[in-house]
């Protein structure tokens, strides 16, 4: 069976949803792109500073924290989880990066 085959409401109900997927996923997007501006900024201030580019303890802080929101939010607190270490091993990437170019900077 194909989209064409489906009865014209059930097809117009599915574009719906589908648009309302889309919307969000821009959302998610946009959001993620806002949440990088700002860990850029935590990656130059720890590299000003000499900090370490990973913080272990506020790691796990925020993998309790997206748990319990994930529970409450009816979300699979394991998926949840799996999503943060993601971001934060990107985050992690980013300020090894940052340091790295603040070390060459500073050399030169």
């Amino acid at each position: 069976m194909t989209t064409r085959d489906i009865d014209e409401s059930v097809n117009a109900e599915l574009n719906r949803l589908r648009e309302s997927i889309d919307n969000i996923d821009a959302a998610v997007v946009h959001m993620l792109a806002e949440r990088f501006k700002c860990t850029q900024q935590v990656g130059h201030l720890k590299a000003a500073h000499h900090l370490p580019p990973a913080d272990p303890a506020r790691e796990s802080r925020q993998i309790t924290r997206l748990r319990q929101l994930a529970e409450s939010a009816h979300l699979d607190p394991a998926f949840a989880e799996k999503l943060l270490n993601f971001i934060v091993a990107e985050v992690i990437r980013h300020h090894e990066r940052i340091a790295e170019e603040s070390a060459t900077d500073t050399e030169a």
